[in-house]
């Protein structure tokens, strides 16, 4: 079975978001929650957040046990961009673009057969 979250709007970009995202990959949810504790990206606070989210999904939803629980799909996609403008010399404006992104994380069961 499937259990999924996402968190949608978060102000990280999609690129950064990824190098937290591309470690955890394919683990246990509770060692990858483990692993970004102490990883010192800003992301890694906003993946934890999803993947608890995804696990209190399993337990209250779906009565499953979060230790056998691992990552079997985690992407972070581009969300809408936000234009915003800085003030430069002669009059002039240099556009920043704040980037947003959506992270979505697909916990499933592992079976203890399974390796």
């Amino acid at each position: 079975m499937q259990v999924q979250a996402v968190t949608k709007y978060t102000g990280i970009s999609a690129q950064k978001a990824r190098l937290v995202v591309d470690e955890v990959r394919g683990k246990r949810a509770q060692d990858a929650l483990v692993q970004l504790q102490f990883m010192p990206q800003a992301a890694a606070k906003v993946v934890a957040k999803t993947i608890k989210s995804a696990l209190a999904n399993a337990t209250e939803n779906y009565g499953l046990e979060a230790e056998d629980m691992y990552i079997a799909k985690i992407v972070a996609d581009e969300a809408p961009r936000r234009r915003w403008r800085r003030f430069g010399a002669r009059g002039r404006f240099k556009p920043w673009i704040r980037r947003s992104s959506h992270i979505t994380v697909v916990l499933e069961e592992r079976v203890a057969g399974e390796s």
